[in-house]
C-alpha cells in the first residue's frame, strides 16, 4: 500500500504550480514521491529543503512565474518570459519627458530571472557581514532594517552587491539593463503604469499629494515601506513603481533614437555614451505619481548615495 506524504517546507527554494521543481529537490535529498501524492494527507513524513544554487537541469525546467532562492540570505527571484515591447512613452502620455522617446521596439529573446522585490537591508547586511559590499552599512534613518528596501546605496554599491552574490552562489547575478527593467516593470502593459492609466497610494508608495492626471490625492508617507507591501504586477514583481528608485546597468543617453541594434534585439545594456552618469528607474517614496511611470527615467553619478535610491537584481539563466 502506498504511503501518502505531506511535505512541510520551511524555507522553500522553488515554488511551482506543477510541483516539477519540487521533484528535483526531493530527488537530491533521496526522497522519492510521486507528483500526485504531494497534496495528500495525513502526514507521514516531512522533508525540509535548504537553499542552494540551481543545477543546470533545474534551470532548464524553469517556467515564467517560477521562483527560487540560491542561499538562505539571497534574494527571492522570479522567472519572467521572453517577449517584445515598445520601450519609451508615446507623445500623448501625460508627464512625458523628451528622453523617453521616440518609442523603440525591443525584444527580450530569452526568459531570465529578476528579484521579486527590491534588495532589502537584510540582504544587504548579509553581504556586508559576509565580506562583500566593501563592508558598507548604510543608515536606515530610523525607519528599520529587515524587509525595508536598502537605500543610500550608489550604483557602485549595487555593483559590489551583485559581485558578492555571484561569488557566493557561483551563478551570474547582475543589474538589469534599462530595457529589461522597463520590460519587467510594464509586465505586458502599454499604459503609463503596469496597473493601468493611473495609480494610487493603495498600489504604490509615493508622494500622494502629487497625483497623476485626474486621480485623487493620496497619502504622503515620507519614508520607505517594507518590500511587498503592495500587489505584484503581471510578471509577479513588487514595487516596480515607487518605494525606491532602482539602479540599472546602463549609461545615460538623452534619447532612444540612437539605440544600438543589440539593445533592440536582445535588451542588452547600453553602455556607450555618457557613462559619467548611470540610469535609475521606477520613482520613489519622495516623488509624485508621474515619476513612477514605466517609461520615466532618471540619472545620477555612479558614486552618489541618495535616501530614495536602491536596486533589484537580475539572474541570467542557462538554456
Amino acid at each position: 500500500m502506498l504511503k501518502a506524504y505531506t511535505l512541510r517546507i520551511q524555507q522553500p527554494h522553488i515554488r511551482t504550480d506543477s510541483g516539477g521543481m519540487l521533484m528535483f529537490r526531493l530527488a537530491r535529498l533521496g526522497v522519492l514521491v510521486a507528483p500526485g501524492l504531494l497534496a495528500l494527507v495525513p502526514l507521514v513524513a516531512e522533508a525540509q529543503l535548504s537553499d542552494w544554487p540551481l543545477t543546470p537541469a533545474e534551470e532548464r525546467a524553469l517556467k515564467p512565474r517560477d521562483e527560487f532562492r540560491e542561499c538562505p540570505s539571497c534574494p527571492r527571484i522570479v522567472v519572467v518570459p521572453a517577449g517584445t515591447f515598445a520601450m519609451g512613452s508615446p507623445d500623448s502620455e501625460e508627464g512625458r519627458d523628451s528622453d523617453e522617446g521616440p518609442q523603440q521596439k525591443v525584444t527580450v529573446p530569452q526568459p531570465f530571472a529578476v528579484g521579486k522585490f527590491e534588495i532589502t537591508f537584510d540582504e544587504w547586511d548579509a553581504c556586508a557581514a559576509g565580506g562583500g559590499c566593501n563592508g558598507y552599512r548604510p543608515s536606515d534613518l530610523g525607519w528599520g532594517r529587515g524587509r525595508q528596501p536598502v537605500f543610500i546605496v550608489s550604483w557602485d554599491d549595487a555593483k559590489a552587491y551583485v559581485a558578492w552574490l555571484s561569488a557566493t552562489t557561483g551563478r551570474t547575478y547582475r543589474l538589469l539593463s534599462e530595457a529589461e527593467w522597463e520590460y519587467v516593470a510594464r509586465g505586458g502593459s502599454t499604459t503609463p503604469f503596469s496597473f493601468g492609466a493611473s495609480i494610487s497610494t493603495r498600489e504604490a508608495n509615493y508622494d500622494g499629494t502629487v497625483p497623476y492626471a485626474n486621480a485623487k490625492p493620496g497619502e504622503l508617507r515620507q519614508r520607505t515601506l517594507p518590500v511587498g507591501s503592495f500587489k505584484a504586477n503581471a510578471f509577479g514583481l513588487h514595487d516596480v513603481h515607487g518605494n525606491v528608485w532602482e539602479w540599472v546597468e546602463d549609461c545615460w543617453h538623452r534619447r532612444h533614437s540612437d539605440m544600438p541594434d543589440d539593445v533592440r534585439k536582445t535588451a542588452a545594456p547600453w553602455v556607450s555614451g555618457d557613462c559619467t552618469t548611470r540610469v535609475f528607474r521606477g520613482g520613489s517614496w519622495a516623488d509624485g505619481a508621474a515619476g513612477l511611470r514605466s517609461a520615466n527615467r532618471g540619472r545620477y553619478e555612479p558614486y552618489i548615495r541618495n535616501t530614495n535610491s536602491g536596486f533589484r537584481v537580475a539572474r541570467t539563466l542557462s538554456r
